[in-house]
This record gives structure tokens, sequence and C-alpha cells, in this order.
């Protein structure tokens, strides 16, 4: 791809017209408010808002200074109402503030600034009251969620779901350099590589400095190289108008091979020490080149300083001039050289990321920006135009034609509902959950209800091994053109047969946890972004949801919506080893907001569940699901869920043998183990006829709804009952529970905690190893022996106790 660069000259004739140049004034007046704004923002909410507890407050006022120039004239230029932006978690001030400019933002929350129930410290989804597109708090997920929005806004258009989808808009990412080394984001573009990525724009805020150091000087031809090599233009916002008019002048060649050579460090040391100090430096490093001292006498020190510090990114003409004259939907990124900390006192010091304008420094600033006392909020103060003039300018912003912000949930539009018809118990005398959630997909493959058309799968390069072959067979894989099948074509046989086309129903990855869990969560947004309402579900294998475990809190943080089919868990996959096998997951599932997690042992269970899922997916207080599936084959009961029996299951857990009254003892199971819980069962009731088998399917479900019914009770209804206390109180108070799961053993054994119940619990917290189930479950002691060793124990510390 051709680099384009910001800094060619446009021709003599081509100079901007009048009213050109009064918007780029009044983008420039608005830019300073915003950086004052954003600079007071956090000013009051470390030194005068008062301080109840002593801990720092912080707020990122030089990573805020160092974009304002390119935020204010995305949000009040460039933007359309159909862009969606990712602003760099450090940006957060001047997302603040532009949305208060623009009437989109309440004073009070600005004032509240990282105070309970204002705005938040990185723009959110779900906390913020103003509208964010996308949630940037963990730094570059944001980033990458752009590239997969984009993904998700080509497959909406191509798959026509709605007759009111807007024009396609751009998914634009603000970036700091330093989120370059979260490795995701090299994850995502592979991926966008390969999907032929469209209407992409990633800005990379290029200050040169990170937290704990300054950036090496050979980032920026590596990030040129990388970005090229996927197909992406590189847009250079090196140089301002001041400084390419310096070039043509007295010692201009000079001065730009200068700027050129000079070292990042250096560069931000002399920018914090000023014009004096660029003065000296200049003069002794181009002693001898032409030109130079009438370079040097052109310029009072605070010019010297204001045209060394015109990089591009905070040139406001040439930015303008850059993203107008992008015509084309090729991903761009573009790398705009800023100082962080731009018109601060604190301005390039390697210092300054935490650091914050002192109380001394803060009214200097104020009376260099011509705030006087009692001034620092109003939007108009200082401002060389009259309120009228800016009201009009606002208002007639294309970014704030969006139609007035109202806060909801994903899902909150009952209108949008789409009817889950009923599963069919997959069939099968035996039969593993893996299997089940193959023959249910293939359910609703062939389906011809809306529902149908809105499930949207993926899958990390394991589709066919995690059952999604049927469907993907009956439903296609979705690519953006027609792709032919060699294998058929050759008359070649295979059971796989993946049309690649725009209106396949599965979007196939390559092994990176990473970008499943990025891709689901922009699936799951699909309504808030673009108006369509999806049912993504996403397979996985279980243990490898650690390593996307970071894109899988942000996907929840944002309250997307999405299946998760994880499978095969548990030492159950015995074989393949401790690297192949899951032990933390449940607890994961359990402790992970806005994530509900089910972990069944027989198909007519998985069924309901599934049903039940796709329905609270869409709920205003539903959720993302995560199903614990498992790869063991085990016999299936013969019944049918009547009602009760299903709303059982769903709620999380039923006794699958009712103890007798008072029964002394029960058996409590999760999962794939139940052959080995049943087993015990039976050769245990032989001894104690009443002896209770409860059969969990959510540990995650039962615990929200104890937790629920504690808080409930607390606030003053004391006939708040939680189920499993309606399950547990049918035992004898001084009973004992052995409970056991594939899993580790903390996910049941807070059962204990719910009426005072003592707990033997059997799990797994140690790393797997390879062998056959028999001899892992013995050695791990969650076989049919360990389970009645348990029992004896729990018997055993009764009579004592007695």
């Amino acid at each position: 791809m051709t680099t384009q660069t910001a800094q060619l000259q446009r021709n003599s004739d081509e100079n901007l017209a009048s009213d050109d140049l009064q918007s780029i004034k009044m983008l420039s007046a608005i830019e300073d408010k915003v950086r004052w704004l954003a600079s007071w923002m956090i000013h009051n909410a470390n030194h005068i808002r008062p301080s109840r507890d002593g801990i720092k407050v912080g707020g990122h006022q030089a990573s805020s200074a160092s974009i304002s120039t390119i935020m204010t004239a995305l949000y009040m230029k460039i933007l359309r109402p159909q862009d969606k932006v990712a602003v760099k978690p450090h940006a957060s001030p001047n997302f603040h503030a532009i949305q208060y400019l623009l009437g989109r933002q309440s004073l009070e929350q600005l004032q509240k600034f990282r105070a309970f129930g204002g705005v938040q410290s990185y723009p959110s989804i779900t906390k913020d009251q103003t509208e964010v597109d996308f949630s940037t708090g963990s730094v570059g997920l944001g980033v990458a969620a752009t590239l997969f929005s984009s993904v998700v806004q080509e497959y909406a258009n191509d798959h026509h779901l709605s007759e009111n989808l807007p024009a396609k808009g751009r998914m634009i990412s603000i970036l700091g350099d330093a989120e370059l080394d979260e490795g995701n984001i090299y994850e995502a573009l592979l991926e966008g590589w390969k999907k032929d990525l469209k209407n992409t724009w990633w800005i990379i805020d290029f200050n040169r400095q990170s937290l704990d150091a300054v950036i090496s000087d050979d980032l920026y031809q590596r990030i040129m190289d990388f970005f090229e090599s996927v197909g992406w233009e590189v847009v250079t916002l090196k140089y301002g108008k001041l400084q390419q008019q310096a070039f043509e002048g007295p010692a201009g060649q000079a001065l730009k091979q200068w700027i050129d050579d000079c070292p990042n460090q250096l560069y931000s040391a002399l920018v914090f020490k000023g014009g004096a100090a660029w003065r000296e430096r200049l003069s002794a490093d181009l002693q001898g080149t032409k030109g130079l001292q009438q370079l040097m006498n052109n310029h009072n020190d605070e010019q010297l300083a204001k045209l060394m510090s015109n990089l591009g990114g905070h040139d406001m003409e040439t930015i303008v001039e850059a993203m107008e004259a992008v015509q084309d939907d090729n991903p761009r990124c573009f790398v705009a050289y800023t100082v962080k900390g731009y018109g601060l006192p604190l301005a390039g010091h390697k210092d300054n990321h935490a650091g914050m304008i002192t109380p001394d420094q803060m009214d200097q600033f104020k009376i260099d920006n011509g705030i006087e006392d009692g001034q620092e909020w109003l939007p108009n103060a200082a401002m060389p135009y009259d309120e009228a003039q800016l009201a009009q300018f606002y208002q007639a912003v294309p970014y704030n034609q969006r139609k007035a912000h109202i806060k909801t949930t994903t899902g909150a539009d009952p209108a949008a509902f789409l009817a889950i018809e009923h599963f069919n118990t997959p069939k099968g005398d035996s039969s593993s959950t893996q299997v089940a959630f193959g023959k249910v997909m293939n359910q609703i493959a062939s389906s011809k209800a809306e529902y149908a058309n809105r499930v949207v799968t993926t899958s990390p390069d394991v589709a066919s091994s995690t059952n999604l072959s049927a469907w993907v067979n009956k439903r296609g894989v979705y690519h953006s053109t027609v792709k032919e099948d060699t294998f058929k074509n050759e008359k070649i046989p295979s059971t796989l047969k993946w049309i690649q086309s725009p209106k396949g129903q599965h979007i196939e990855l390559g092994i990176a946890e990473s970008n499943l869990f990025s891709l689901l969560t922009s699936l799951g947004q699909a309504e808030k972004h673009f108006g369509t309402r999806l049912l993504p579900i996403g397979t996985v294998y279980d243990p490898f949801i650690c390593r996307g475990l970071d894109t899988l809190n942000y996907g929840c943080y944002q309250d997307a919506r999405f299946m998760l089919a994880a499978t095969p868990s548990g030492i159950t996959l015995a074989p393949e080893g401790g690297a192949h096998q899951s032990f933390n997951t449940q607890m994961i599932g359990m402790a992970q907001p806005n994530l509900m997690s089910f972990e069944t042992a027989y198909s007519d269970e998985l069924a309901a569940i599934m049903q039940w899922s796709l329905e609270h997916m869409q709920a205003p207080d539903g959720c993302s699901i995560y199903l614990r599936l498992s790869t063991r084959a085990i016999d299936q009961p013969s019944r049918e869920l009547d009602p009760a029996l299903k709303d059982n299951i769903i709620k999380g857990a039923y006794w699958r043998h009712k103890p007798a009254e008072n029964c002394p003892l029960a058996i409590i199971y999760c999962g794939v183990i139940v052959p080995e819980a049943l087993k015990a069962f039976e050769q245990l009731k032989e001894e104690m006829p009443g002896v209770g088998l409860l059969a969990v399917t959510s540990p995650d479900r039962l615990y929200s709804d104890w937790q629920k019914a504690k808080k409930a009770r607390h606030q003053g209804d004391r006939s708040a009952t939680a189920h499993i206390e309606q399950l547990l109180s049918e035992l004898s108070a001084n009973a004992g529970l052995v409970t056991v799961v594939d899993a580790h053993p903390a996910g049941l054994t807070w059962l204990g905690g719910v009426l005072g119940h003592r707990v033997e619990g059997l799990g797994v917290n140690s790393f797997g190893q390879s062998g056959d189930s028999i001899d892992l479950y013995r050695h791990y002691r969650i076989d049919a022996d360990a389970i009645l060793d348990a029992c004896a124990a729990s018997c055993l510390n009764i009579i004592r106790k007695a």
C-alpha cells in the first residue's frame, strides 16, 4: 500500500476559503476550552472536592491534553451520526468535556468526575450517563473492538436483517502509542486482514511517552511496516502548518532534518524547558547553517516554543485536511505526532503521566486561559465568540445530529424480542452434553423461525471439534464474497460442506481466544451500534477461556449479550493431559458479573437451558450465558420434563432423589460426574434409605438467587426465600452435605453456608495429567469410592457432634 502523508504541500492556489478559515479558528478556540475543562475537571476532583478517604483520585491531565486537538476535530467536525468511537482510556476527561459543550452531558456529572454516580475514569457504556460507543477501561481492548464492530457492521448489512439499518459508519479508535504493546491488537489486525476489513480508522496519539518510559525512537517505522503489511493505509501527521511554513524559509530544511533526527527523550525534555532551551539547542546543533540566525531572529522564545510544539497532531488545519481527504472505506491508521501534556505546565516532562498541575500552576493556567474566578465551569467563559454563535455551531455539528441519548441496557426494546421455540430433547440413550449441544444447534439450523436467522456462531478454529459442524453445514460460513468448496468441486467426500458467502451465519476465526471474545462482544452489541438484534453463540475449549479472560471480562463489563459454549471441561478430558484440562473455569463463571454459567449432566437439561438462555440474553435484566460442557457420554434418563422440573433445572438445582424427612445426609453433584454420584448413592441408600441426591445445574444461578434473597430480607422482605434454601430445608438442621464436581470444590462447598450444614467437598484443585478417567477420578478423589468415604466422614462428624 502507498503511504499517505499529511505533509504534502497544497499548491499555492489551494488556499482555504474564508468559511474554512473561520471554521478552523472556531475549532481551535473550542479545543482550548476542551483542554481547560478536562484539566479543571481533574483538578477539581483532586484539589477542590472534599476527600473523605484520603485516596488520590487521579485523572491523567497530560494524556488528555495530548489528544485534545484530534478529539475536538473529530467530534466537532469529522464524525457523522453513524460513526462510532472508542476513546483512549486516559482521554475520558476530553470526551466528557466535549459532551458537555454539545449539551449531551450535565455539569453535575463533570463535577463528580471519578466520584460515585459521576462521569467515569474511563468511558463506560454501562456506568456513564452520556452515550459511550465502546467501553475502553482496559487498554488495547477498545481498539480491537472497533475492528470487530466493523466486521459485524458488514455482517448486518449483508444479511439485510433490518430495513432501518443506518448508513455504514466508520469504527474509529483513538489510542495511545503505548497501547501498541498490547498483543491482542496484533491478533485483531491479522483477523481483520483475513476478513477484508473496511471502514476502520485507528488514530494513534504518538506522544512517545508511556507510564514508565519514553517510547523507542524506532517505533514509528515498526508501526508503518506492520499496518501496511496487513493492508492498512498509514497517514502520518507529523508537522503542523507552522512547521511546514518554516521548512520553506531560512534554514528550513536543516530544521526539518533536525526534527526528524531528534531522539524522543530530547524532544520531550526541550518541550518542557521551553523557548530559551530550544534556542540554545538549535543554535548549537545547527551552528554554521545558512539562514539559522534569520530563523532565530524571526521568533522570540514564546514563538519558537510554539513552532517546535506545532506537531501535526496539534494542528487543527492539518488534521481536518487529512481526515476530510479520505473518500474510500479502506482501513486507515493515522499516526499523529503529539506532545504529552500539550498546552499544560507539565508538557513534555517524562513524569507527567500520573503528574498533576499543582494549585499554584493552576492559578497561572487559569489566568493564561482568561478564566475568572467562578467561571471555571462556564462553557462560554473567555471564548472569542458570543453564546449565540457557539450555540449555532454546536447545533450544526454532524455528530450532534445523533438522536438524543436515552440510557438503556442491551436488549431493552421489548418490540425487538425474538421468540425462541421449544427445543426437543436430543435423541440418544447415551450422550455427552457437547453432542447434545450440537444437536440443539442442528434444530436451530433447521428452523424457519425468525430467531434462527439472527443466530450467528463463531469459534477460534474449533468449530468442528466443538460440534458446530451440522449447524455450519446448513447455515454456511460468512465471507464477504462467495468462495467455492474445492473439495466438493474435486468430488472428494467430506462431512464438512461449509459454503462461504455473504449469507453465511458462522464466522470462523483463527486460534486466538482474545479475538473470539472481541467478536462475541461486538456481535452482542449489534443492536446498540447498528439497530440489529443478533443472538451470538461462540464455542471454545473450556481450559482456554483463561487465554481470553481479559477480553471476556471486557465484553461482560459493557453488557454485551452472547452465549459461550465451552467444551470439553475438567479432568474428564483425561488423555489430553493437564494443559487441556480445566478446574478453575466454573469459578470464573460464578465470579464474572453479567455472565450466568450452567453445567448440566443430561441432554434434556441442556435443551431446556439453551431455550431459556436465548430468551434471557434479550431481557432488559438479562446477561450473557456460559455453558460448561463435556465430551463424556453418559446414560440418559428416560423422562419428560414437566413444567415444575424444567423450572427447577433453570433455577439451578432439583432433587434427583428427594431425602426422607429429617434426613441427615445428601449427596450433591454437578455436571458430568453424575455416574459416580449415582453409583455412590445406590450403595449408600441400602444402609441409609432416606439419603438425598441433589442435582445442581448452575451453582452460579443458585448463589446469585441466594444473595438476592438475603438482600431482600435485609431490606425488610422477611418472606424472601432462595431456591436453594427451599431445597436444603428438606434436610435435618444438622445434616451433612457431600458435594462432588469435576471442577474446583469451592464451586459447591459454599452450600454449607446456606442453612449451616457441614460440608465434605470433593473436586479438583490442582493441575491434571494424562490417563483415563477411571485412574484420574480415583487419583483426584472424585470417584464413587471417594464419595462414599466422604459420606462416612460426614456421618461420623454428625455422631461426634451429637
